[in-house]
């Protein structure tokens, strides 16, 4: 069967661009910023994207255009041995992460509807806070928007790579784009917001603590879709004509840009109503709706709002959904529509628990089902909600252990390989090869074992 493939370079990038722009950019950035002293994590949050981020990136953009797979079959081709089983937790990475991601994704589906009706209304953050946990814990109508969401996903990636993904990202994308940035610019404009700007984007040093760096990483490198294998099969569907390196920072710097602008969008209108930036979670369910009810024409800018959110979301679940569809058309034998077809079927019904976990199944956690003493006293994921211990499982353990993984093979197992594949085989010389060879066996390792270690 021959592969399919993008048709064009910017469907890839766009593509590619549309994985890596997800919740982590408009949901999550905002507020990690908000709760790490703003423009110092902005700073720091830069640095690491455009060296570690951007080096593990090409990293895997050159194990999936060379070996032209998913990622059990790429790990087996270029390396065989033991690193298959990399490729095995790639492929885990996307059942997990998709099952409770999902659920989220179907919460601004839910939320877009409710701004488009008048259900976000209310300016008490104590009302909207006390609506979204009504909202949460009812069991039918989450389940129901989780579903919603995962028929979306699966409509696209049956779709395939040309007729699927790349006209999906072709739309979706300039969409996302046009969003973000209409938003952002109502945002600056609102009175009092240049106290959110001077808090964004000057940075006080004097806030800066490990745990700012730490969180800085992480998020650089949870934000570009990394360690999943998901920017791997993308690559595996490329052109040999593309430029390798190129791609590699036109998809980094659009990510980098949608998480700046989210950043714009969302900290001036905080600030301009004074409410708490550093509120969490909560900031885009409860915080957010607040503060567009106190806007002129709030309901408008509520709906576009959790509409981008919802559009960020699907154009990141077509992508883990495919490296599983992948793996089993390249290493199965099984087509593309059954394939999704089933994968989507299981990977909703394991985010059930998960869609339940804040409503019926909200005190069920791993410590008391296996009711686990006191010595677990201080292991986070035991004592988590079901969906809080899935995000947990995929954020601070198995995406860590992925970028690991693939930076170790590249600078490592496959290096002559790989700069073969980002260099002349890719279009033209790729004069810091050398530099990059010593990120991915040295520094993206060490950086990415620190945000292991720290989230264990």
């Amino acid at each position: 069967m021959a592969r399919d493939h993008f048709a064009t370079r910017l469907g890839f990038v766009l593509a590619a661009a549309g994985s890596a722009v997800g919740l982590g950019n408009i949901w999550k950035f905002p507020f990690m910023a908000g709760q790490n002293g703003g423009g110092a994590f902005l700073v720091l949050y830069l640095g690491f994207v455009l060296t570690i981020g951007l080096s593990v990136m090409l990293a895997e953009f050159t194990v999936g255009r060379a070996a032209q797979r998913n990622p059990v079959g790429a790990f087996r081709q270029l390396g065989g041995g033991v690193w298959p089983v990399a490729g095995f937790m790639g492929v885990a990475a996307g059942f997990v992460i998709l099952s409770f991601y999902s659920v989220v994704g179907g919460w601004t589906i839910a939320y877009a509807i409710k701004a488009l009706t008048g259900g976000l209304s209310a300016s008490d953050p104590q009302v909207l806070g006390a609506a979204f946990g009504a909202f949460i814990s009812e069991p039918v109508g989450v389940i129901g928007f989780h579903a919603l969401f995962m028929v979306l996903t699966v409509w696209i990636v049956l779709g395939g790579i040309q007729g699927g993904i790349e006209r999906a990202a072709r739309v979706l994308m300039p969409l996302l784009a046009i969003l973000v940035v209409i938003l952002a610019v109502r945002a600056v404009t609102l009175p009092g917001a240049d106290k959110g700007l001077q808090f964004f984007l000057a940075p006080d040093w004097s806030k800066v603590t490990w745990d700012t760096v730490n969180a800085a990483l992480g998020q650089a490198f949870f934000s570009l879709s990394l360690g999943m294998g998901a920017m791997l099969t993308y690559a595996s569907y490329l052109q040999r004509s593309a430029d390798l390196p190129k791609t590699a920072v036109q998809v980094t710097l659009m990510d980098t840009g949608f998480a700046v602008i989210a950043g714009l969008m969302v900290l001036p209108a905080v600030f301009a109503f004074g409410f708490d930036a550093g509120a969490g979670p909560g900031l885009t369910f409860i915080t957010l709706p607040a503060v567009f009810a106190q806007m002129p024409a709030g309901t408008v800018f509520a709906f576009l709002f959790f509409a981008l959110l919802a559009i960020a979301a699907l154009t990141s679940a077509v992508s883990i959904l495919e490296p599983v569809v992948a793996y089993l058309i390249d290493e199965r034998g099984i087509g593309r529509r059954t394939a999704t077809l089933g994968m989507g079927a299981v990977i909703w019904l394991l985010g059930l628990p998960s869609a339940l976990s804040l409503g019926p199944w909200k005190d069920v956690t791993i410590a008391k089902v296996l009711s686990l003493g006191p010595d677990w006293a201080e292991v986070n994921l035991v004592h988590k909600d079901i969906l809080g211990a899935m995000d947990y499982l995929a954020s601070n353990i198995m995406l860590p252990a992925g970028g690991v993984i693939i930076a170790l093979f590249v600078g490592w197992a496959v290096s002559e390989r790989a700069v073969r594949e980002a260099s002349a085989e890719g279009g033209g010389a790729f004069p810091l090869a050398g530099l990059w060879i010593f990120i991915c066996r040295f520094v993206a390792p060490a950086a990415v074992l620190w945000v292991l270690i720290n989230g264990l």
